[in-house]
């Protein structure tokens, strides 16, 4: 297979930019332009007739817009006769509508599965899917990276002491239990009723906070009203100080002030989505790069090596 050449959507150029340079390599030539009528239209700037062909961009607000970009890309390579194009996609948008839970509902996450698979794309790797199961909506190969890796090194690196993570939810309480493995800590499991589409309450804590650090584990901040409330029960519970960390800053309307209002030290994301301006002024938000982590599995891929390895490699090094 001839060379490596990564491209970038419009999404999240600054996270592209990172994982060429971690690659050493410069982002290849494309152009997103629109017509008068606001249709989009791509352009490959170069040859990629028989390359191994990388295209990053996360299906993050706007979805749309985002999506029909990616598939544009996909579509002008596999025209174009790349020998294999993967979608990097690192924030997969529409996972959360991944089965249906009334009548006559879109089961989304598949049918944007089915449109990448019908676009061209060979291969998909993605970043902490809302639903793991995802993966088995595509009949082509998912590489699906998980942060861990990244933000326990940053953990551990704070020297965090009588620690206990907390799964905001039952849902979470796997990843929850790598965090605490990983971090010499201990487990604790929120309650949580959803009263609505924006409104959660934390019903009660399972497990022990009083007089302990606390790491809240979540795979993405939507409204923030979740992590707010958590991070309040546990405060109410006797911990001592609260940090959070979640991959994806989805950070819909009133996400900010829930964080600035929050009793949390400091709220850890990944940057598979760009912090809007508002975002990025918040005192007590860090965001982490994937760019190292995306850009080895990048390598991997082309190299035809395994992915899993890196984890494998991030845990046998705690040890």
């Amino acid at each position: 297979m001839n060379t490596l050449k990564v491209f970038s959507g419009s999404a999240n150029r600054p996270l592209a930019e990172a994982i060429a340079r971690h690659l050493g390599k410069s982002l290849c030539s494309a152009t997103t332009a629109r017509f008068p009528d606001d249709e989009m239209i791509v352009k490959i700037n170069e040859d990629v007739r028989g390359h191994d062909i990388f295209i990053i961009q996360p299906t993050c607000r706007p979805q749309n817009d985002n999506l029909m970009e990616l598939l544009l890309y996909i579509d002008a390579a596999y025209r174009a006769s790349a020998e294999r194009i993967t979608a990097v996609i690192p924030y997969y948008g529409y996972a959360r509508q991944d089965r249906k839970d009334e009548g006559r509902v879109p089961i989304s996450a598949k049918l944007v599965a089915n449109m990448l698979q019908a676009a061209g794309a060979s291969r998909v790797l993605t970043v902490h899917l809302h639903a793991h199961q995802i993966q088995g909506f595509f009949d082509i190969p998912v590489d699906h990276l998980l942060p861990e890796p990244v933000f326990t090194d940053y953990y551990r690196s704070l020297g965090l002491e009588d620690l206990t993570v907390v799964s905001p939810d039952v849902g979470n309480v796997k990843m929850a239990r790598v965090y605490a493995e990983h971090l010499d800590g201990k487990l604790a499991i929120i309650d949580k009723e959803r009263l609505g589409g924006r409104e959660v309450r934390a019903a009660a804590l399972i497990g022990t906070v009083e007089g302990r650090n606390v790491l809240i584990v979540d795979d993405m901040i939507t409204s923030g009203g979740t992590i707010r409330r958590a991070a309040d029960l546990v405060k109410e519970c006797g911990a001592r100080d609260v940090y959070v960390a979640a991959t994806h800053p989805v950070f819909c309307p009133g996400a900010v002030e829930n964080l600035a209002t929050s009793p949390a030290k400091e709220v850890a994301v990944a940057d598979t989505i760009p912090l809007t301006p508002e975002a990025a002024d918040l005192k007590n938000l860090r965001q982490l790069s994937l760019a190292p982590l995306l850009g080895e599995a990048i390598k991997r891929i082309h190299k035809h090596e395994s992915v899993s390895e890196l984890f494998l490699r991030k845990t046998k090094s705690k040890a």
